[in-house]
């Protein structure tokens, strides 16, 4: 099982939504990231490589980046991005993957 933590600017995103969005994300994150956040599957896949993480979880219009550190057991969220169009936003900004 697979601790889940956040960054300080991962919190910040979070805190941008909703409180109904907040806990979707967040549902979503434990469900999905706690026992196999690397395993590839229709709304989590491996990036290529870029200056945010290395993996990617889809919920809804929601990206949730975030990179593993196998060797303790942990997932670090790195990021909370939203799709708008076909642009995403991560902390106010277009982001180009």
């Amino acid at each position: 099982m697979f601790a889940i933590n956040f960054t300080p600017e991962a919190i910040e995103d979070l805190r941008s939504y909703t409180r109904r969005d907040r806990r979707r994300i967040i549902d979503e994150d434990e469900s999905c990231l706690r026992h196999e956040p690397n395993r590839e599957t229709r709304n989590n896949k491996r990036l290529r490589p870029n200056r945010l993480a290395e993996w990617e979880l889809r919920v809804g219009a929601f990206r949730v980046f975030y990179d593993i550190d196998e060797a303790h057991g942990a997932v670090k969220i790195e990021a909370i991005g939203h799709k708008q169009g076909n642009g995403l936003y991560v902390r106010g900004e277009e982001f180009q993957l």
